[in-house]
């Protein structure tokens, strides 16, 4: 999980490294949950698209 999330933190750098960790642990989890069989890449990608989420519904800042 934490080459995950370290490469996550590279691509997403105006998200803190506490939240895109707690991104990939939660897309973790939720995996778990839902009984699949759960690997590295597969949370990259569900962590990268609530990622993307959150970067692209954040309000512009202001100048």
């Amino acid at each position: 999980m934490e080459l995950v999330t370290h490469r996550l933190a590279a691509e997403f750098l105006t998200v803190p490294l506490s939240s895109v960790a707690r991104c990939v642990a939660d897309a973790w989890a939720c995996g778990e949950h839902l009984g699949l069989d759960v690997t590295p890449e597969i949370v990259e990608r569900v962590a990268r698209e609530r990622l993307l989420g959150m970067v692209n519904s954040a309000p512009p800042s202001r100048r």
